[in-house]
């Protein structure tokens, strides 16, 4: 059986196993999504975002891409959260990068990866405002760790200031953006201290998630 037939196999497999233990499920899940969450994280294989959160489908908006970039002309992004914001009317808004990060790594170390390499720029741009914190770690590993934390927190800060989220937050509607790193060791996630409900609060919360990774807290 070729790789390819071999995914199908898997689906039709966990098709009938989801509809064993719940008839009914395929049935609602076709009628209408209502998640409360959307999920800007990694393209990482390692970094389900529904099994990591316990999640079922339709519970949980998704987008991905290298580095977890928030970028504010990055129509992609920007499409998926105006569509989860003003559509959806999402609750929170998680972004999520992990340790490890082959992405955040390449950029810190400069490693050519070819055009990619533009991209890991935003990565690289996060470095340079915080060489200082960067540099208080002697050892490269937990250097490469603080920069994933100060990148997972940079993007939700960009989150925060798009016309999107400003918008929603400026009629009152109930969002908060947060911010979180995934560890691929132990399969669990550490919040930042960044979790942000209002346009006042970013600056605030900003600087405690600094202190926080300052404090290596968020290992």
């Amino acid at each position: 059986m070729s790789p390819i037939a071999d995914l199908i196999a898997n689906n039709r497999a966990w098709a009938a196993a989801v509809v064993r233990q719940d008839p009914g499920f395929f049935d609602r899940l076709s009628r209408q999504q209502s998640p409360r969450y959307l999920w800007i994280g990694c393209s990482d294989s390692r970094v389900p975002a529904n099994e990591i959160t316990g999640l079922l489908p339709g519970e949980l908006f998704v987008h991905r891409n290298v580095g977890n970039v928030v970028v504010h002309t990055d129509l992609n992004c920007l499409a998926v959260l105006q569509f989860a914001v003003d559509v959806l009317k999402v609750e929170h808004v998680i972004v999520c990068g992990h340790y490890g990060c082959g992405g955040v790594s390449a950029a810190y170390l400069g490693r050519p990866l070819g055009l990619i390499d533009n991209w890991l720029r935003h990565v690289q741009d996060v470095a340079d405002r915080h060489t200082a914190l960067l540099d208080s770690f002697q050892d490269e590993g937990a250097r490469l760790d603080c920069l994933c934390a100060l990148n997972s927190l940079e993007q939700a800060v960009h989150v925060c200031r798009t016309t999107i989220v400003q918008d929603a937050w400026r009629r009152g509607q109930s969002l908060t953006v947060h911010g979180w790193v995934y560890r691929l060791h132990d399969g669990l996630i550490r919040e930042l201290g960044f979790g942000v409900g209002a346009a006042g609060e970013v600056a605030r919360s900003h600087r405690a998630a600094i202190e926080r990774i300052a404090s290596r807290s968020a290992f």
